[in-house]
């Protein structure tokens, strides 16, 4: 068993099934060594998580939904990658966040993501990011997050 695969066992982490792209893109692009993996929306319980956050979404939702893309990122990463030994480090995440026009917790939310990342990673998770508040997200989503991840040679 792989030292990621033991990590994931230890903090209680079954991925998901690696989503199928729901437009004409592809989930991951490898160039080099280095992965870019395309937005992923937030599946909690098998359902997508919608709505505006300061609009009936509250920040530990979003925070929840930003932790499930990060979670479909990984599951996108070992889809494409065959075991998540080959990464490297997670250099950038790029977190948008669904939101009211007075909401300003974005980064907060984006934390759901980028705290699952260190708890898998260790230092190799920690990583740079964008935090982004926008109007409206593909299919409603509440949270969608994108990633670049070094790749070990």
């Amino acid at each position: 068993m792989s030292i990621i695969q033991q990590r994931l066992d230890q903090l209680g982490i079954v991925l998901p099934k690696a989503a199928a792209p729901v437009a004409a893109y592809v989930p991951v692009v490898v160039t080099g060594d280095v992965a870019h993996v395309s937005g992923q929306l937030p599946f909690v319980a098998g359902q997508l998580v919608t709505g505006r956050l300061g609009e009936g979404v509250s920040l530990e939702q979003g925070t929840a939904a930003a932790r499930a893309c990060g979670l479909m990122i990984l599951a996108q990463l070992e889809a494409a990658l065959g075991s998540l030994e080959r990464v490297e480090r997670i250099v950038k995440l790029g977190a948008f966040v669904s939101s009211a026009a007075d909401f300003t917790d974005q980064p907060k939310v984006a934390n759901g993501a980028s705290e699952l990342m260190a708890e898998v990673f260790g230092e190799a998770g920690k990583h740079a990011r964008s935090a982004v508040g926008v109007p409206v997200l593909p299919l409603g989503a509440a949270v969608e997050v994108d990633a670049i991840v070094a790749l070990k040679s």
